[in-house]
């Protein structure tokens, strides 16, 4: 029997998603608000985009789904969230974070509680046929010993970008976390965790300049650094007592073995990453059957706020 899912926004990321759920196979109602990007979905994907938002379709239409996506701009992300639990959808999944910000992210969090719901953070990343590759050398190896990243951002491209307000101001939380998440998920979460922050932009007032190191829950050492007023680029290195493990760009793997200074590209099974948006095949299909032990949840996600104060320097060092 197919699946019915609620789609709901109608741009670039619901285009992608869209490509995802008809290959496999899924029902979908996709419900957008612009009449734009609505044309322009349903020339892209070959399906019709309901046009008016979220609130004015539901008020039209008795019957919801009881699965969900959420591919809306960063500010309705938490907003549309809660409004579909409040109309009864149990499984949700979101765009990455969440929400807009802690709070609204934690409101999620509450009403998913409420409603004995299930809601799931999109970080497709963790899906990465790179990653899935770089868990088994790992375990090969016989884990992780340390691990290091860098989340700079392009700050002469954001500034400039039209967003609403509060998006760029909350830039860590909505961009920078793709990389820590995935860095954290590989090596294991903070158990001590040692931060500093510096300068700021007018964009981004709370910092721009970061470092920090601790140890995880996998006794395993790590350190990062980012600076948005600096050419970089944002990147992961996994170490095992036989591998370090490169990620840059994201989407690659590459390799230093022991006993060798040679940096060897990773041959990967690649297809979907290449074929759909890197990762989300993976993550979508894991959603829609359940099987969502590598995924992070809602609560999962109001957890992780406090070391990512902690690194955006919102929180004392712990």
């Amino acid at each position: 029997m197919k699946k019915k899912v609620l789609l709901v926004g109608a741009g670039p990321m619901a285009v992608d998603y869209a490509k995802v759920l008809k290959a496999l196979g899924a029902d979908m109602i996709v419900v957008g608000r612009g009449e734009s990007s609505s044309r322009e979905f349903e020339e892209k994907i070959g399906q019709l985009a309901i046009t008016g938002g979220l609130e004015k379709w539901l008020k039209e239409n008795g019957e919801l789904p009881e699965r969900a996506i959420i591919a809306v701009s960063e500010q309705e992300v938490g907003t549309v969230a809660k409004l579909l639990l409040s109309k009864g959808v149990k499984h949700i999944l979101a765009e990455k974070p969440g929400g807009l910000d802690p709070n609204d992210i934690l409101s999620v969090r509450d009403a998913a509680k409420k409603a004995k719901a299930s809601v799931f953070v999109a970080y497709n990343r963790r899906f990465y046929a790179a990653v899935k590759k770089a868990k088994e050398i790992i375990t090969a190896d016989g884990g992780v010993i340390s691990f290091n990243f860098e989340f700079t951002e392009w700050s002469h491209v954001v500034k400039d970008l039209a967003k609403a307000n509060g998006v760029k101001e909350n830039w860590f939380l909505l961009n920078s976390t793709h990389v820590i998440d995935l860095a954290f998920y590989l090596g294991g979460k903070p158990k001590t965790l040692k931060a500093f922050t510096s300068g700021g932009l007018s964009w981004h007032p709370s910092a721009s300049i970061y470092a920090g190191a601790g140890v995880s829950d996998k006794d395993a050492l790590f350190s990062y650094q980012a600076n948005w007023e600096a050419p970089g680029r944002w990147a992961l290195e996994v170490l095992t007592k036989k591998s370090r493990l490169i990620f840059r760009p994201m989407e690659k793997l590459q390799i230093q073995k022991i006993g060798s200074v040679a940096i060897e590209e990773v041959p990967l099974d690649n297809a979907l990453d290449l074929n759909f948006k890197p990762g989300l095949y993976k993550q979508t299909e894991a959603w829609l059957n359940g099987e969502t032990a590598e995924m992070i949840d809602i609560n999962g996600q109001a957890e992780n706020l406090r070391y990512y104060d902690i690194i955006n320097g919102r929180e004392k060092n712990q």
